[in-house]
């Protein structure tokens, strides 16, 4: 008597709905096996798909079958058995060695004879058409998705896949939370782990109510969706959705991930004035600063350099907090602006507002050019990929890079045309604020003058007690024409201070840089 194996197997990885299936198809080959005296010894399920070979439960079948503990299989239809050639071949490499005997299948007739053999050669070809088909019908379609700038995937945190339009939109309750998060981690002061709290803070979780995995974070932040691209298997394409935020922030967060990615922790100030504002001139480390208690009972505050240098022994003396305190006030002093100068500086941005309308059609004209450029780089690239002329690999970097660079153009370009002259209005902004630095001065708020000169200076340092300060544009000319008043300038900063002052303006207002920001 020959002894069968059932053999019921689907697709779907979805618990419900393959157990139900493999339920209706147990029930009706135990009916077909009594209805017809088959003398089943053994059942064999799995949730798998036959599209390729390496099925466990299917190749432990066959197993069975060569060391003769069966010599036929019971199934609802060949394509239950095998969709690819290997499967299908080696079903019926075991019938032309008699391993195999019979099959049975309630929906499709087989004897082992030559006729039935070549009859199921094609009916497992027919399912590995059919696959074959299935499979270039979705890939056309997702191909097709992705001209229209439609991401074929689930939607990233923030936005939702619309079941009725098949698109993916912004999700009333996380878009918003999720730019925030985009915009706090752009500042540079989180880890992935502060972020990671602060998202569960806000509520963005995972399914199981657990804050989110870093590395899913990690993917949110690297994911080019949030700026109004997607990227499909490698390869960067523009969508049609709504943006989260813009490339230019995105550009801000990547950055944040290679610098911030473990900032130091910072020093507590402990009431200290003057902490993390300086370095030591002669070393390079850190300013730290003590308090002293004299025998009479009077306290003061001394900056000394934290000495930690393993390779020269610093000499660098210490600074008294009182005399650090004048040398900054005289700074705030130094980089005010006189009242005649503001005149005469508001008066020159009069003159290039007039100008802008004149000439802000040139900018706008050259970077469309820009634009068009990179468009047919793009169609080259594609050209030359399609002619088989570069690798895949070097094919999508490159499209990446171009279509990075087109985003930030297009950016810029919205962004002038939407803001026109703000810049100069920032520049009218810089001029005031020059001028009150002055005021600043007499307030004796010495944290405001210190966060004052961290934003307008770098590399502060402090040597031979003195401090001194790299000044940033523009504010460095007014430094160097307040030298010139005081008559502590070079002969060749008299004679070049203003005019480089003006040089410098000037070339903002030819370059019209909607993103150009003058006193940062």
């Amino acid at each position: 008597m020959i002894k069968y194996f059932i053999y019921c197997r689907k697709s779907s990885e979805d618990e419900e709905r393959q157990i139900l299936s493999i339920e209706a198809q147990l029930a009706e080959l135990r009916e077909y096996a009594k209805q017809n005296g088959l003398f089943v010894v053994r059942e064999f399920t799995e949730s798998k798909t036959a599209k390729e070979p390496g099925r466990e439960i299917f190749n432990q079948m066959l197993s069975e079958i060569e060391k003769d503990k069966a010599q036929g299989i019971l199934a609802w239809n060949p394509d239950r058995l095998a969709r690819n050639s290997i499967d299908g071949g080696k079903i019926i490499y075991l019938v032309d060695t008699g391993k195999i005997q019979s099959l049975k299948f309630p929906t499709f007739w087989f004897e082992p004879t030559p006729q039935g053999k070549f009859m199921l050669s094609v009916a497992f070809g027919q399912a590995k058409y059919y696959t074959d088909n299935l499979r270039e019908n979705i890939l056309r379609g997702i191909r097709q998705k992705i001209r229209r700038g439609e991401l074929s995937a689930k939607a990233p945190i923030g936005y939702f896949n619309e079941p009725r339009l098949r698109t993916i939109e912004p999700d009333k309750k996380t878009f918003k939370k999720v730019a925030k998060i985009l915009g706090a981690f752009a500042t540079g002061n989180y880890t992935l782990t502060k972020i990671q709290s602060k998202m569960f803070s806000l509520g963005l979780i995972a399914k199981d109510g657990k804050p989110l995995h870093l590395s899913t974070i990690q993917r949110i932040l690297t994911n080019p969706f949030y700026y109004g691209y997607f990227k499909y298997r490698n390869e960067i394409h523009q969508g049609s959705h709504k943006p989260m935020i813009s490339k230019k922030l995105f550009d801000k967060i990547q950055q944040a991930m290679k610098d911030n990615g473990k900032p130091r922790k910072k020093q507590k100030e402990k009431g200290f004035k003057f902490l993390n504002f300086a370095r030591c001139g002669e070393c390079g480390y850190c300013i730290t600063a003590e308090r002293k208690i004299k025998k009479n009972g009077k306290k003061y505050v001394y900056y000394r350099c934290t000495k930690k240098s393993k390779i020269q022994k610093c000499q660098n003396r210490f600074l008294r907090e009182e005399k650090l305190a004048k040398q900054i006030k005289e700074y705030c002093q130094k980089v005010s602006l006189p009242d005649e100068w503001r005149e005469k500086y508001l008066a020159k941005v009069n003159e290039w507002e007039k100008e802008e309308s004149q000439s802000s059609g040139l900018f706008t004209q050259n970077l469309k050019k820009e634009i068009s450029a990179i468009k047919t780089k793009m169609e080259r690239l594609t050209n030359a990929y399609l002619a088989e002329a570069m690798e895949l690999a070097e094919f999508q970097q490159t499209k990446n890079a171009l279509m990075a660079e087109k985003k930030t153009k297009e950016e810029k370009l919205s962004d002038f045309e939407r803001k026109g002259n703000h810049w100069l209005g920032l520049v009218k902004n810089w001029i005031i604020e020059a001028n009150q630095a002055k005021n600043l001065a007499l307030t004796e708020n010495f944290l405001e003058m210190k966060n004052f000169l961290k934003k307008i200076g770098s590399d502060c340092v402090i040597a031979s007690q003195k401090l001194s300060i790299d000044f940033k544009k523009p504010w460095n000319y007014i430094y160097n024409l307040s030298a010139e008043a005081r008559g502590e300038a070079t002969s060749e900063a008299k004679t070049l201070t203003n005019r480089l002052w003006w040089t410098w303006a000037e070339s903002n207002c030819r370059l019209r840089n909607a993103n150009a920001v003058p006193y940062h």
